[in-house]
C-alpha cells in the first residue's frame, strides 16, 4: 500500500509493463508486497532486503473451485463427524456420514459454509488474492461441469471491484483431462462459445505467449473431435436453479414448450415461463405442472396468437426429480441456459401454430468444412497447454503443465522444450505404497505435514505447511516463469465405499478429508486459521521479489484541521477501495444466512510524518467519515518495538478507543491480550473524509525514533482479540494481518 517515490515509481511501472504474463496495473496499486505481517505461528514475511527487487516475467496462478451451491441440503464436515462419532471411520454406512456420494467438507472455511455465487465472499477471495501476489485463479472444470452461475457472478464482480480502481487475479480455464465421450471438447466449445468467442469479461483473461490461455489438450480442438454427432441427454433441474433456451420463432404461434424427464418419479413438477426477446426482459406467459409423467412435453402460451421472434423459456420451481432433455456436443446447437447464463448446447422445443405443431430441429449435424473451421478458430485463439493427471510423471510432453505433484516435481515445458512451469501442492492424494493416485482418507496419504519421504509427527506439524514449503522450495530452485498452486478452496469431496481400486472401510474421500489430509489454503474456523495464507505469501515473495520501501520524511503539522499540509508528504500508505461491502447470502445448502453489515468507513490511504515532538498520522476514506461517537470508530495500532511477541498481535498502543470532540486516548497495551490502558491524550482533528492526529512521542516512550514503527487502521472491525476479525469485519488498512511500516532510516 506504500506509493513510492515517482523516480522509483517508474522503473518499478516499466518492470512490471514488460512481464508479457500479466494485466496491466490498476490505477490504485495499493503496493501490498510492501506490507509487513506476522502470522499465528510468529513467521514473519521477507521484506525487499531478504528477497530482492522484483523479478520480470514471474506469474503466480492459484486453483479455484465454483463447486458450492444448493444442490445438497446437509452440510457434512468430517472434521466434526470425527470428532462426534471416532468409530464411524470403520464404517461407511455409518449414519453419521449420510449417504454415499454425498458431498463433505473436511472442515470449515473461515467465511462460513458459503456458495459459490456469494458477492461478499468474492469480494474478499479478489482482495486476498491479490494481496498475497496471485496473478490469475485458474478454474477447476476438469470434471466436465463449467458451474455457470458462479463463473458468472465472480466475473461480472471481480470486473465491477476494477471499475472501481481495485485489483483483482486474471482468469483461465483448467478442462478434463481425456475426451473420453468428447468431453474435453464440449467444455473447450462451451468455455469459447460463452466466454471468449462474445469477448466477455476480456479485461479478466490471462494471456500467455500474447493469447488467452487454456489448460486443454490441444488435441480437443481437432476437427475430428469437433465433428462428434451432437448428443440428446437431458439436464436435472435442482431447487434454486434454473433452465433456458432461447428461440427464435420464424412465423406467428400459439405456444411453445419441451420435452421434460422424470426419470419415472411421481410426483414431480415444475415451472415454465415464457419471455420476449432474452432471459427475464419481459415475461410473457408463466405456468406450474403438477404430477408430470415421464418425458411429458408441455407447452405454455398466452392465449393468443404471439409474433415471429425472439423468445427465451425458462424452467425453474423444481418438485421433486425432474429435467429438460436437449443436445450437446455439436456445433450447431446453441441457446441453453442455466440459471440465466449461457451454456453451450440446445434444449428440446416444440411451437404449436394455428393449424400444426412441430419440434425445432436441435440435432444437425456438424459439417467438415465447420469442423475445420472452428479447429482453426481454437488453435489462432488459444495458447493450449495440456493438463497432466498423474502425480510422478518424471519428464512430461512438451507443452504440458502440471496442477499437482509429489516432490520433487518435476519442470513442465513448453512445446519448444524450455522450462515454463512447476506445481506446487499443499497436500498430494498419493500412496508411496501403492506408487499412484490414492485416497485422502487411506494410511500412507501425503497430508500438509508430509516432508523429506515422511509425515512429520510433531505436535501441531499440521500448522507449518511442511509438504507446502518443500515443494516451494523444488519451485524456486526449477525458477520457471509460472507456478500452479493447488488450491484455494476446494473443501469439499465426496463419500464412496469403492474408488479406482480401493475398497471401503475406511470411507474414501478422494481429494479433501481432514484438517491434515487436505490442500487448501483458504483460511478456516479455529485449527491451523489462517496460516497457510500467509505461508502462500511469503513463499511468492520469495518466487518473485519485493518492491523497497521508501523512508518517511519530517514534516511539522500544524493540526488546524487544513488538510492541505499533507499534499506534499510521502510516502502514501494504500488500501484497496471499496472493501465495505455488506453480506447477506443463504450459505450451502441450508446455511445461513450469512449477514455482515459492518463496513462503514472505505479507508483508502494514510500518511505518517514526524518532527521532534510529535508522530503524526494521517488516514483518508472513499466518502465522508461517520461521526467519531460511532462504535469502533477508526481505531489506529501502532507496534513501537519491532516485537512481534508483546503486545496484542504485535500492537503496543492503541488511539481512539475512547475518543473525544478534539482529543483522543493513546492507550498501551496489558499483558498482550486485547486489554489498554491510557497512557496520555492527543490531539486529532477532522474535516470531510480526513483525519489526522499528533501523538506525543513521549506517550509512546521514543526519544529517539526507532528504525522502523508498524501500524494499522481499522474501523468498526469489532475486535475481541483474534487477528481473523480484521479479516471479516469492516475495514482494515491494511488488509488481514497486514500491517504498514514506516520507516525512519
Amino acid at each position: 500500500m506504500t506509493m513510492l517515490k515517482p523516480l522509483c515509481l517508474s522503473l518499478l511501472l516499466s518492470i512490471a509493463l514488460a512481464t508479457p504474463s500479466r494485466a496491466q496495473s490498476p490505477a490504485w496499486d495499493t503496493y501490498s508486497d510492501t506490507w509487513v505481517a506476522t502470522d499465528g505461528l510468529g513467521r514473519s514475511l521477507p521484506t525487499a532486503s531478504e528477497v530482492g527487487a522484483p523479478r520480470a516475467n514471474k506469474t503466480v496462478g492459484v486453483f479455484y473451485f465454483l463447486t458450492f451451491d444448493h444442490s445438497q441440503a446437509t452440510v457434512y464436515d468430517n472434521s466434526k463427524i470425527l470428532k462426534a462419532h471416532p468409530e464411524a471411520m470403520g464404517d461407511v454406512h455409518h449414519p453419521a456420514w449420510g449417504p454415499l456420494n454425498a458431498a463433505h467438507y473436511w472442515g470449515e472455511p473461515l467465511f462460513g459454509y458459503y456458495t459459490s455465487d456469494d458477492e461478499w465472499v468474492l469480494r474478499k477471495h479478489a482482495q486476498m488474492l491479490s494481496n498475497a501476489g496471485v496473478d490469475v485463479v485458474i478454474f477447476d472444470n476438469s470434471n466436465a461441469v463449467t458451474y455457470a452461475r458462479a463463473r458468472e457472478t465472480l466475473c461480472r464482480v471481480w470486473e465491477q471491484i476494477r471499475r472501481e480502481g481495485g485489483k483483482t487475479p486474471q482468469i483461465a480455464f483448467h478442462c478434463p483431462f481425456s475426451n473420453a465421450n468428447g468431453i474435453g471438447t464440449d467444455t473447450l466449445n462451451e468455455l469459447y462459445e460463452t466466454i471468449y468467442a462474445p469477448g466477455r469479461y476480456s479485461d479478466l483473461w490471462l494471456r500467455w505467449r500474447g493469447k488467452p490461455l487454456i489448460i486443454a489438450d490441444p488435441g480437443y480442438a481437432d476437427a475430428g473431435a469437433l465433428s462428434r454427432p451432437p448428443q440428446r441427454r437431458p439436464a436435472e433441474l435442482t431447487v434454486g436453479e434454473t433452465l433456458g433456451q432461447a428461440l427464435t420463432v420464424s412465423r406467428p404461434f400459439l405456444e411453445v414448450g419441451g420435452q421434460f424427464p422424470t426419470w419415472a418419479a411421481a410426483g414431480s413438477g415444475m415451472t415454465l415461463s415464457l419471455f420476449a426477446d432474452g432471459p427475464h426482459v419481459a415475461r410473457l406467459a408463466q405456468r406450474s405442472w403438477a404430477d408430470v409423467k415421464d418425458n411429458a412435453t408441455l407447452l405454455i402460451g398466452t392465449g393468443k396468437v404471439l409474433p415471429p421472434g425472439k423468445y427465451y423459456l425458462e424452467m425453474s420451481r423444481p418438485v421433486g426429480r425432474i429435467g429438460w432433455w436437449g443436445s450437446f456436443g455439436g456445433l450447431s446447437q446453441s441457446g441453453a441456459y442455466e440459471n440465466g447464463e449461457p451454456v453451450s448446447g440446445a434444449r428440446s422445443l416444440r411451437v404449436r401454430y394455428a393449424a400444426a405443431e412441430e419440434a425445432l430441429p436441435l440435432d444437425a449435424p456438424t459439417t467438415p468444412a465447420e469442423a475445420q473451421e472452428r479447429a482453426r478458430r481454437l488453435r489462432d485463439f488459444f495458447t493450449f497447454r495440456s493438463p497432466i493427471a498423474p502425480y510422478n510423471l518424471p519428464k512430461p510432453a512438451p507443452g504440458a503443465w502440471a496442477w499437482l505433484q509429489i516432490s520433487p516435481q518435476a519442470p513442465q515445458t513448453d512445446p519448444e522444450g524450455k522450462i515454463e512451469e512447476v506445481s506446487v501442492g499443499v497436500a498430494q492424494n498419493y500412496n508411496a505404497t501403492d506408487n499412484r493416485t490414492a485416497p485422502m482418507s487411506f494410511p500412507g496419504a501425503f497430508g500438509r505435514s508430509y516432508h523429506d519421504a515422511r509425515e512429520e509427527t510433531t505436535p501441531g506439524a499440521g500448522r507449518w505447511g511442511y509438504n507446502f514449503d518443500e515443494q516451494w522450495r523444488r519451485a524456486r530452485q526449477i525458477d520457471p516463469p509460472f507456478v500452479f498452486v493447488t488450491g484455494w478452496n476446494e473443501w469439499t469431496a465426496g463419500i464412496y465405499d469403492d474408488w479406482a481400486g480401493f475398497h471401503a472401510p475406511p470411507p474414501i474421500f478422494v481429494d479433501e478429508f481432514n484438517e491434515e489430509f487436505s490442500r487448501d489454503i483458504e483460511p478456516m474456523r479455529g485449527g491451523h486459521g489462517d496460516d497457510y495464507y500467509y505461508q502462500l505469501a511469503a513463499n511468492i515473495r520469495r518466487y518473485k521479489g519485493v518492491r523497497s520501501l521508501p523512508a518517511v520524511s519530517p514534516h511539522p503539522i500544524a493540526m488546524n484541521g487544513r488538510f492541505e499540509q499533507w499534499k506534499n508528504v510521502t510516502p502514501e500508505f494504500r488500501d484497496p477501495i471499496g472493501d465495505t461491502a455488506h453480506r447477506n447470502a443463504p450459505g450451502y445448502g441450508r446455511q445461513g444466512p450469512y449477514v455482515n453489515a459492518t463496513g462503514r468507513n472505505d479507508i483508502i490511504a494514510a500518511k505518517v510524518t514526524y518532527d521532534a515532538a510529535n508522530i503524526y498520522f494521517y488516514v483518508r476514506t472513499r466518502t465522508k467519515l461517520t461521526p467519531h461517537t460511532d462504535a469502533d470508530w477508526m481505531r489506529l495500532y501502532l507496534n513501537t518495538d519491532a516485537n512481534d511477541r508483546t503486545g496484542w498481535l504485535g500492537y503496543d498502543f492503541t488511539v481512539n478507543g475512547r475518543i473525544g470532540d478534539h482529543t483522543t486516548r493513546v492507550e498501551r497495551n496489558v499483558g498482550g491480550v486485547n486489554r489498554w490502558r491510557v497512557a496520555a491524550q492527543a490531539r486529532y482533528a477532522v474535516q470531510g473524509n480526513e483525519l489526522e492526529i499528533a501523538i506525543p512521542r513521549s506517550a509512546l516512550g521514543i526519544q529517539r525514533l526507532p528504525a522502523a514503527i508498524d501500524f494499522k487502521w481499522a474501523d468498526h472491525c469489532r475486535t475481541q482479540g483474534d487477528g481473523t476479525d480484521f479479516t471479516q469485519n469492516g475495514d482494515a488498512a491494511p488488509d488481514d494481518r497486514f500491517r504498514y511500516r514506516a520507516k525512519f532510516r
